[in-house]
């Protein structure tokens, strides 16, 4: 009889992602795995894969086990693993409550950048505590085409580089990464965020995110735009003594993102749970050779 593997499909700002609720942590997943769950047109489909397990149970995890029960062990829609993810923060906690684990109000999500504070609202919403921003001295520039951009390089604990552009379509495609320099200043790779004023503290933008391709929407680069935005403004909290709060359309909705002044970064927005049920594990063993 072939096993059965649950999963659930989830979005935030449209930025998707298969659940795999696997609290003792007894799946394997390969990279190869990752990227068939991650097709979209062979597999389920998914900018990543939330993969859920206690945080007692992982060895990654095992040292936040008494801050946080839960681990978020992200993995992007390549089979890559990555360090954080704020929109799949805010769609595993909406995973968590559907589940009955939590309530609303607030609780801890263990993640590989540290436990994060997320807090689940009566009305939908959920915001998440992403920490405070790097910002790495030196000068960073991105590319499409002909064209070049100064960046912001802002690490939210995964790297970004933030470009101010006078129209989102010169961003081109964003099939492929776009171009960096110099090299050194992203070794593993960068989250490029593309961005255009669309008011006063407010801004739009379009990303590639590393591992991915562009996505309708991306939590920590929708951070660091608001940060990058902040600092080109003026408007640094830990000078000012104020909160920024931007807000911040995606492709697939809106993020309000607050940073005050201890330098906290806090993103609020939709998590919404779209569909559940069971994969064959021959078929994906099958889809991953």
């Amino acid at each position: 009889m072939s096993t059965r593997i649950a999963f659930l499909k989830g979005h935030g700002t449209e930025n998707d992602f298969v659940i795999l609720p696997d609290p003792e942590n007894t799946l394997d997943l390969t990279a190869a795995e990752v990227a068939a769950l991650c097709d979209r047109r062979a597999g389920i489909g998914g900018d990543g894969v939330l993969h859920v397990v206690r945080s007692a149970a992982h060895p990654e995890a095992r040292g936040m086990a008494a801050e946080a029960e839960w681990f978020m062990d992200y993995r992007n829609g390549d089979g890559s693993i990555a360090e954080m993810c704020g929109n799949g923060t805010r769609v595993f906690a909406r995973y968590l409550q559907h589940a009955g684990h939590v309530a609303e109000g607030d609780i801890a999500i263990a993640t590989r950048a540290g436990v994060k504070s997320v807090h689940i609202a009566k009305d939908g919403d959920v915001t998440v505590g992403m920490g405070g921003a790097r910002l790495p001295d030196g000068e960073v520039t991105v590319s499409v085409g002909e064209r070049t951009w100064p960046a912001r390089n802002v690490n939210m604990g995964n790297p970004h580089a933030v470009a101010f552009v006078d129209d989102l379509g010169h961003a081109g495609d964003l099939l492929s990464p776009p171009p960096f320099a110099p090299a050194t200043a992203y070794p593993e790779g960068v989250n490029v965020e593309f961005v255009v004023d669309r008011g006063p503290r407010h801004v739009a933008m379009r990303v590639h995110e590393r591992g991915s391709g562009e996505t309708r929407s991306c939590g920590t680069g929708a951070c660091a735009v608001a940060v990058a935005a902040a600092r080109r403004d003026g408007a640094d909290p830990a000078r000012t003594g104020a909160p920024a709060t931007y807000t911040v359309d995606v492709p697939g909705g809106r993020l309000v993102i607050t940073e005050r002044p201890d330098g906290e970064i806090e993103m609020t927005g939709p998590a919404v749970i779209v569909a559940e049920g069971e994969i064959d594990a021959e078929w994906l063993e099958n889809a991953s050779r």
